[in-house]
């Protein structure tokens, strides 16, 4: 017994165990082929097609180019020109003014819905498909659409029953027609904020609800000591998603309003884009790479926001 005992612990000792063979090929572990098939046409196209123009654009963000022709080296000249354009001023408040007033009206319509369709409702399925047909219609479509809607339809329905404050189209008041772009905007991203809070709705356990209605808790009190906290990670996603698209909007403006009256609902997409084919090169190039910054910042704080709230969707 003791002769067998002895030979299997030197025979043991001669050879790695289990664990330590399994910690060598963790360590030494062969990249498959197939992963750099993947990752390496990735990278060139988006170096291609991303990078590099962002870098060619930045240095002509340094000159006097017009898009065609010669050019001279300006330095930081466009760059100081553009903190003191009203223009373009007006056009980065518009812009993020309007991306937190539509994320906030998005953000709570699409919550009410979502609690309402996750209710024992009759039609709750089918409701839920109606509601998402806005997020597969083109963005310009749905604008003309509205574009009719309020230069025609609602004045017509207003000097019927005699609303006098529409009776003009909101489209033409410099004051009134931000708040189209609103509601088209929030109309269009409803669904797809709607979806993410119905698959956070439905990850809370019915037991804490029926526990707390036990213990007295109105309705009220259970959104705001259960379902709130339990979808924060929730609210934040839709709010970081909104955020980051209303910024670019574009198409919207272009079906509604045109960037009118004059320059009032001009974003800084808009901007950029008019000046790429009226002249102005160079000098929205500087503005492009001053929004790139602007959104770059936000992009870090909402990672710092993010950290330790991971959800799985």
């Amino acid at each position: 017994m003791t002769d067998t005992t002895m030979y299997q612990s030197s025979t043991t000792a001669g050879r790695p165990t289990t664990a330590r063979r399994t910690g060598r090929r963790a360590t030494g572990r062969r990249v498959e082929p197939l992963y750099y098939v993947f990752l390496v046409p990735t990278l060139l196209i988006f170096t291609a097609f991303v990078i590099v123009p962002a870098l060619i654009g930045i240095f002509y963000s340094l000159t006097d180019y017009v898009g065609f022709g010669d050019w001279s080296f300006l330095g930081l000249r466009n760059y100081a020109a553009l903190f003191s354009d009203p223009r373009i001023l007006e056009s980065y408040g518009f812009t993020l003014g309007f991306a937190l007033v539509t994320v906030v009206v998005a953000q709570v319509i699409a919550l009410a819905l979502a609690v309402a369709l996750t209710r024992r409702i009759r039609f709750a399925t089918t409701l839920r498909t109606v509601f998402v047909i806005p997020m597969v219609v083109s963005g310009i479509v749905v604008a003309y659409v509205f574009n009719f809607l309020f230069s025609n339809s609602l004045p017509a329905i207003a000097t019927a029953v005699g609303f006098g404050p529409l009776e003009e189209s909101i489209l033409g008041n410099p004051d009134l027609a931000w708040l189209s772009i609103v509601i088209v905007s929030a109309w269009q991203t409803i669904p797809g904020a709607l979806l993410v809070y119905t698959a956070g709705l439905t990850s809370i356990p019915s037991d804490l609800y029926e526990a707390s209605a036990l213990d007295g808790a109105t309705p009220w009190r259970q959104f705001r000591s259960i379902t709130v906290p339990l979808i924060a990670g929730f609210i934040l996603i839709n709010t970081i998603l909104g955020v980051k698209g209303y910024l670019g909007v574009y198409d919207v403006i272009v079906g509604l309003t045109g960037g009118g009256p004059g320059t009032a609902t001009s974003s800084v997409a808009m901007t950029i884009f008019g000046g790429f084919t009226g002249g102005d090169y160079a000098y929205q190039m500087a503005n492009a790479t001053v929004f790139l910054i602007v959104t770059a910042l936000i992009s870090v704080a909402q990672i710092i926001a993010t950290r330790g709230r991971a959800v799985q969707l």
